[in-house]
């Protein structure tokens, strides 16, 4: 990771973050990860795509933040935004399966295809925990680092006086979610969609039309689930 990857933010996303870059946490996941590379492992996503949900979705355009937890661990999937996978990727992974059959039954919406590009550019904020893993082992880059910086980023969205939908499914996400205490802000919050959890209060919890309402009441465009 570049000590200048902070340049390569959108302008207001920049303006918060650049002094996290310049932290002991930085730096030393800056040593993990090219120690990593030294080692020859295949890191995840491509480092082109570490920032992905930033640079897709400048500050100002932040309508809705959904948290996920670290990138899918199977090559070629992840490019940066949680839950999402590459075009071309199939089958659709097993939560993002279980996300969309919530979605038909909340809004009678259909997709097929497993990138969600087209919701951060409406403003959906695809944000994961941890912003890398080790191809092939889950979680394998926890507490390395990245969770301060995303903790930052929960923290300069809460702050902001417009508002926000938080979706945080499951356990960890609610935890990492906790700091949200701005009451300008919705935070919807269920069981996990994974194949483990979905059954347990995610199906029939309706988040998509519950979003849709609220950015609607707040005079905001809502969000074509579709894509």
């Amino acid at each position: 990771m570049s000590p200048d990857i902070a340049q390569e933010l959108p302008p207001l996303w920049k303006s918060h973050l650049a002094a996290e870059f310049e932290k002991n946490y930085m730096q030393s996941l800056r040593t993990f990860l090219r120690g990593e590379k030294e080692q020859e492992k295949l890191i995840l996503p491509h480092s082109s795509s570490w920032f992905n949900a930033l640079t897709a979705t400048d500050l100002d355009q932040v309508k809705v933040v959904i948290l996920g937890q670290d990138p899918y661990p199977t090559p070629g999937h992840a490019h940066g935004l949680c839950f999402s996978v590459m075009p071309e990727v199939k089958p659709i992974p097993k939560s993002l399966v279980n996300i969309y059959k919530e979605l038909e039954d909340d809004l009678g919406i259909v997709n097929t295809n497993g990138n969600l590009q087209s919701w951060a550019d409406q403003g959906v904020l695809l944000l994961n925990s941890v912003l890398t893993v080790e191809a092939g082992k889950a979680n394998s880059h926890q507490g390395q680092g990245w969770e301060q910086l995303t903790d930052r980023i929960i923290e300069v969205l809460n702050e902001q006086s417009c508002p926000v939908v938080f979706i945080l499914w499951g356990a960890y996400a609610q935890k990492k979610g906790s700091i949200v205490n701005n009451p300008q802000h919705l935070v919807i919050r269920s069981p996990h969609p994974s194949p483990l959890s979905a059954y347990r209060g995610f199906f029939g919890s309706k988040p998509f039309s519950k979003v849709n309402k609220f950015l609607t009441e707040k005079g905001k465009e809502p969000i074509n689930w579709k894509v």
